[in-house]
């Protein structure tokens, strides 16, 4: 029998020295791959719209998505139906459901607060989406310049009506930010006119198409049918107002502005029904928000245009801009940019 050689005992040591090894390997492995498996760990990002009844949050539903698509994160999309308890449950199950950011447009500016806090405690930043949250350290809002939408619809009011007149004010729900916003804008430019007479300023639940047919109806009984302009807070409330006008053979006659551009309204504007839209362009709006979110939830700071008090706290902001809308520029803001197509409105228009 051939006796073991220096060579054989350190090829032994070496086959030891191997299967230890491995054995280390297979031990550690799990860890390593849970560790590489929290570090792939894809994004995930929630985003609650108040409501999908009106046709514009179809859009902010498609462009989110689809940056949500280029940046590579999970969206979680939820409507809270109009109802602020609604929404407090849904923000609830995001959170539950592990959300890294929570992108939030309150059915309710003020009770959206606690909706802020309930995100903090999770450590979920918030971005507070086309409204503010009131009163709330809200890491980030993400808005279009409401402001000036009320000042483009009374610039143009008032240079229509030659700066005097009876106007109706249709304003979107009690207390919501945006409303206010563009109230404020509104009446920054009309102060500077006294011939303007508000004889109607009236919110409205909802932002109510129907209940704004009925305030411009009142107006019209029971100003003998002298209303000059009606400028209102939405699309869907200037389809309203164009309405109420039609039944009294005044549409095309009284000035209507609105906001949003929806397409009832861009049809009434080629149709000669409604004198103005201002476009709040979706794109923008809700790309940048998921933007935001994405950088909040990766550690990164987005930056902001400016800031915007809420209550106690600063809030820093991007507000997107907005753009009048009338027969002249219908083509080249509405159509040419595919807001709408073509072929839709004016295969509707006059109807």
């Amino acid at each position: 029998m051939r006796q073991a050689t220096a060579k054989d005992f350190a090829l032994s040591i070496a086959r030891l020295v191997f299967f230890a090894a491995a054995l280390l390997f297979l031990a550690v492995r799990p860890a390593f791959a849970a560790k590489g498996e929290k570090a792939a760990k894809k994004i995930k990002i929630g985003f609650i719209l108040s409501t999908l009844q009106e046709e514009r949050y179809q859009k902010d539903q498609r462009f989110f998505l689809e940056e949500a698509k280029a940046l590579g994160f999970e969206p979680v999309l939820v409507s809270a139906e109009n109802n602020p308890q609604t929404q407090t449950a849904k923000v609830e199950n995001l959170l539950s459901m592990g959300v890294d950011a929570l992108i939030i447009q309150p059915v309710n500016s003020q009770a959206a607060a606690n909706l802020v806090r309930l995100a903090h405690q999770d450590k979920v930043p918030v971005v507070a989406y086309d409204r503010l949250i009131a009163d709330a350290p809200v890491d980030f809002y993400v808005t279009q310049d409401s402001f000036q939408v009320g000042v483009l619809q009374a610039e143009a009011a008032v240079k229509a009506t030659g700066g005097k007149g009876n106007y109706v004010l249709l304003l979107g729900q009690a207390g919501h930010s945006v409303a206010n916003e563009i109230t404020r804008g509104l009446k920054a430019v009309l102060a500077k006119h006294p011939g303007v007479k508000i004889v109607v300023e009236r919110s409205h639940d909802n932002w109510s198409s129907s209940l704004a047919m009925a305030t411009v109806e009142n107006a019209l009984t029971r100003h003998k049918n002298a209303i000059d302009a009606v400028l209102a807070n939405n699309s869907g409330m200037a389809q309203g107002a164009v309405q109420a006008l039609a039944e009294q053979g005044l549409a095309g006659k009284v000035f209507v502005a609105g906001a949003d551009a929806d397409l009832a309204a861009i049809k009434n504007i080629v149709a000669g029904k409604q004198s103005l839209e201002v476009l709040k362009d979706i794109a923008p709006l809700a790309k940048t928000s998921a933007q935001v979110a994405y950088k909040l939830a990766t550690g990164q700071k987005p930056v902001p245009t400016g800031t915007v008090a809420s209550g106690r706290y600063q809030v820093p902001v991007i507000a997107t801009p907005v753009y009048p809308i009338d027969k002249s520029n219908v083509e080249e803001r509405i159509f040419k940019t595919g807001f709408h197509d073509k072929a839709a409105v004016i295969g509707g228009a006059g109807k």
